[in-house]
């Protein structure tokens, strides 16, 4: 498998160094991407970097996934307008930590050779003095080659200015880009196309101070057809964490590309091969309606981000709208996939002590929730075997109680073949 090959025909390469490619050719290659510590969880615009260094390591390459507990405390002025604030020391090791798990998911720590590696790049600075970074690292890069930055000119223009402390940020990076070349090998920095900039200026450093020779490759930023910012929903964030965003909502987020996207985000965010991907477009392109390449898309990377149990429960729960789903399947769901997969029906709240006497299920219908507009309409419905309860058929003579309770809140009520309604128990 030849590397540079195949980030290109899956559109993952914005800019590479001359020189780049034959490198991969010559010999086997450690690279690295690093990956910012300030929260606790990645989020899906990370994906396209974590691919990367996935299709490294099975063209036979050593990755490292570099943790910035050191940067991560100075803040990135690329693509900032404002200054960030900084983590202190415990909150960023305990953020690393859930990092190093989530990589793990997608990278192998151990397989040999080529084997991935976690560095942390606060374990080699954080000894290093001020005057010993100005003496060994500051001399070699010129004020000049700094300023001439897109990162750094926008924040100049911009009229907020950008402190010293975010200013310096590129050295501390190309910093990190010589140590590794020098302790550990590696001739390549990966990233996104903003950091460009940022990676250059190690190669320069590596250049000016060990005369070595280094090279930067980075991949188009991901963005929405429609202008929309990649992995951002109403909520926020999509993240890789299942307590931020549940697998149920996570599934849901591919599943609901458009085409154009869905035809991208799966040659860059699974390993599906290019005559797989060929032959789901065709499919797709046949009965767009189906939506099988959003489908391929959804199924492939909710299970790499989370486990084939998960994948089913989300696949259940994104049934269960469409009058597939079974009693035993609502049964299971976790609370927030609950609310997830019924946000947008009418809810209304009764008091769960009125459930302890138990309750008519005309009454419940008609007089507590107010579902029907009157006993004689419930009753016509539930002699037709139109209502279920937690989708269970009911007929006039079914009693409510508290275990009727899914979580032990809520009950959920199906008028018909699409009308729901969600009923809250405080």
């Amino acid at each position: 498998m030849n590397f540079i090959e195949e980030l290109r025909w899956r559109g993952m390469i914005h800019d590479l160094t001359p020189g780049t490619e034959e490198q991969f050719l010559k010999e086997m290659t450690s690279a690295y991407i690093g990956y910012d510590p300030t929260s606790d969880s990645l989020h899906i615009g990370n994906l396209a970097s974590i691919m990367m260094l996935v299709h490294l390591q099975r063209a036979g390459h050593k990755p490292f996934a570099l943790v910035g507990g050191a940067t991560g405390m100075i803040g990135d002025p690329s693509g900032k307008s404002e200054e960030r604030n900084l983590l202190d020391e415990t909150v960023l090791r305990y953020n690393q930590a859930c990092i190093q798990k989530q990589l793990e998911k997608f990278l192998n720590f151990d397989c040999g050779a080529n084997s991935a590696e976690m560095v942390n790049n606060y374990d080699w600075t954080k000894d290093f003095s001020f005057l010993q970074f100005l003496r060994d690292v500051g001399k070699h890069i010129t004020v000049n080659y700094m300023m001439a930055k897109d990162s750094v000119k926008k924040r100049m223009e911009s009229g907020s200015g950008i402190s010293f402390t975010e200013f310096s940020y590129q050295l501390v990076q190309g910093y990190d880009y010589c140590w590794l070349y020098e302790h550990k090998g590696v001739k390549l920095q990966m990233g996104g196309s903003d950091q460009w900039g940022n990676i250059l200026t190690g190669t320069e450093l590596i250049r000016r101070k060990l005369g070595g020779d280094a090279f930067a490759l980075t991949c188009p930023l991901i963005t929405k057809t429609d202008g929309g910012k990649f992995g951002k929903t109403e909520s926020g964030n999509v993240w890789l964490d299942p307590q931020k965003t549940s697998p149920y909502k996570f599934y849901q987020f591919w599943l609901n590309t458009s085409d154009a996207d869905a035809s991208e985000y799966i040659r860059k965010f699974t390993l599906l091969s290019k005559e797989e991907i060929e032959n789901l477009q065709a499919q797709h392109n046949e009965a767009p309606h189906l939506r099988i390449l959003q489908k391929a898309l959804a199924v492939e990377i909710t299970l790499r981000v989370h486990s084939k149990e998960d994948l089913q429960l989300a696949l259940e729960a994104s049934d269960i709208l469409f009058g597939k789903g079974t009693a035993e399947t609502l049964m299971k769901l976790p609370e927030e996939t609950l609310l997830s997969v019924f946000e947008c029906v009418p809810q209304s709240e009764i008091a769960k002590n009125e459930l302890v006497k138990s309750v008519n299920i005309v009454d419940f219908l008609a007089d507590m929730t107010q579902i029907f507009s009157s006993k004689g309409e419930a009753r016509r419905m539930l002699k037709e075997g139109g209502v279920q309860v937690n989708k269970a058929k009911v007929d006039e003579s079914f009693v409510m109680n508290p275990d009727c309770l899914l979580n032990g809140k809520y009950i959920l009520i199906q008028k018909g073949k699409k009308n729901y309604y969600l009923v809250k128990a405080g």
